[in-house]
């Protein structure tokens, strides 16, 4: 088990330096996504990935299947436009933002 990761459940401590997750309102952005896309018939499972550099929430069509796409949290973005991503199977960047509720707004989920 990596000991460098954290699971931030409560953002009361702002003094946290080091944040190894979604924050409470990145994650709940998330999966109210999620549960319209579901509710459509359109999505039907997902994953956490975690890293020392970012966490990803993966979309499946189907639970055999590889990821339709990925919505990433990069801790240390080169560009603080590439905080959040959203990419495809192949890991090619679809949308970008540095505020996830912008991108999920912006973001056709039907056309990607």
């Amino acid at each position: 088990m990596n000991k460098n990761l954290k699971l931030v459940v409560n953002n009361i401590d702002k003094k946290l330096e080091n944040k190894y997750f979604f924050e409470k309102d990145e994650l709940k952005t998330i999966l109210d996504l999620y549960a319209k896309m579901v509710s459509e018939g359109s999505w039907k499972d997902y994953g956490l990935n975690i890293s020392s550099r970012q966490v990803g929430f993966s979309v499946f069509k189907n639970a055999a299947e590889n990821a339709m796409y990925k919505i990433c949290k990069n801790f240390k973005p080169n560009n603080k436009n590439l905080k959040y991503l959203i990419t495809d199977s192949k890991g090619k960047i679809l949308n970008n933002s540095h505020d996830l509720v912008i991108l999920i707004k912006n973001t056709n989920w039907k056309k990607l």
